[in-house]
């Protein structure tokens, strides 16, 4: 009994073991040339590759539940964009899970359009050469779309697509549901728009969360800066090589000393130029903003359908009351006549009785007189006061 126990024992702990093993742990890396290539690895492996700490890599985890967050590093971006899970470098792009159904078009996104940069909308890419043209001489060629905002334009791009696409699909079941529910309120309605507007919480909450990184990096220059990984990258071999030509500038004329300055104070004037950058962020800052307009308008669109049931259902709490209302003056005026036909149903003799059975139709006729008048007095008096409607 013994060896049969430790034998399950070891059984379950090596099915544990592969159950951890079967986590899957596919990335595709993405050249610059297109060509992508999926890889096992964990993330041991990938900060042997790059320069990425442990925790950076932590929101990457499937596992895990974080909020979509896009984190600058030195030599690396780290997205984590709703389905979107990557690692962009100076060269290349790590996606996550490409196998998956929504992260699928993604990767034929990215090797369509990393090689040649394509993809842009010419009134974008002719705003950019404007932008650029203002700034340069007229000599100068423009310099190519860097690599790393061309992969994070497809990672927006499919973001922001994606989450239009299904605020679209939430209001084509929203407003039939609403005006169903408007027509109609019962339990079948109330439970299927329940569920509407516990989904269109959440969406909103994701949209916020994507439309709050994107205005926090077009809040701060520091940031869109720090995302031009090329440029740092240039920066960081130009003062090493500099550094190697510190003693000859000591020697250097004043008229040169005065150009090296003119050309520091150009290369500065190039550093904190974020136009590009800015005008791909507005972008798509734009798109979730008009996703979140929608989400706003069919909140506004619920709000109103369930006010309008409310006043509704206070029309018919009203009716209700009045009804009471009506019920309550008239058991009075019963109780009133039941009170005189009990006063002259009571077996006393009386003189009065002998000899005057005339009395009796005068006797019902003013009882009922006078209970008409009665409730008619109550119903005209309600109505004063307002707690009946006209």
């Amino acid at each position: 009994m013994m060896e049969q126990s430790s034998d399950e024992l070891g059984a379950a702990i090596e099915m544990s073991f592969k159950k951890k093993a079967a986590v899957p742990r596919n990335w595709m890396v993405v050249d610059s040339c297109g060509e992508g290539m999926i890889v096992d690895w964990d993330k041991f492996d990938i900060m042997r590759r790059l320069p990425i700490n442990a925790r950076d890599l932590r929101i990457l985890d499937p596992l895990l539940s974080y909020p979509s967050a896009i984190l600058v590093r030195d030599t690396a971006i780290v997205l984590n964009l709703e389905h979107i899970k990557a690692i962009i470098t100076t060269d290349e792009v790590l996606l996550r899970d490409p196998l998956d159904e929504n992260v699928a078009p993604i990767v034929e996104e990215l090797q369509r359009r990393l090689p040649l940069g394509i993809g842009r909308g010419e009134g974008e890419e002719e705003e950019l050469l404007e932008a650029r043209s203002g700034e340069v001489d007229s000599n100068e060629l423009v310099t190519d779309f860097p690599f790393e905002f061309r992969a994070l334009e497809v990672a927006l791009e499919g973001v922001c697509s994606s989450l239009d696409a299904q605020t679209r699909e939430l209001e084509i079941s929203a407003y039939p549901a609403l005006d169903e529910l408007t027509a109609k309120t019962n339990s079948t309605n109330l439970d299927r728009v329940r569920k509407i507007k516990s989904s269109m919480t959440r969406l909103t909450s994701r949209v916020q969360k994507v439309r709050d990184e994107l205005e926090q990096l077009l809040d701060d220059d520091d940031d869109m800066a720090d995302l031009y990984l090329s440029r740092k990258m240039a920066m960081s071999a130009s003062v090493s090589t500099e550094s190697l030509k510190t003693e000859s500038r000591f020697y250097t004329s004043r008229s040169r000393s005065s150009s090296s300055k003119g050309s520091a104070v150009t290369t500065t004037q190039e550093e904190n130029n974020v136009d590009e950058l800015e005008m791909l962020l507005e972008a798509y800052f734009m798109q979730i903003e008009s996703t979140m307009n929608k989400l706003t308008t069919l909140r506004e669109y619920i709000d109103d359908t369930e006010d309008y049931i409310n006043i509704q259902l206070d029309n018919h709490r009203n009716q209700l009351i009045q009804l009471e209302l009506f019920l309550s003056s008239g058991t009075v005026c019963l109780a009133v006549y039941s009170l005189a036909a009990a006063i002259f149903g009571m077996n006393i003799r009386y003189p009065w009785r002998e000899n005057h059975g005339f009395l009796f139709k005068w006797v019902v006729m003013v009882t009922l007189l006078v209970c008409g008048f009665l409730f008619l007095w109550m119903i005209s008096y309600a109505r004063h006061k307002g707690l009946v409607g006209s």
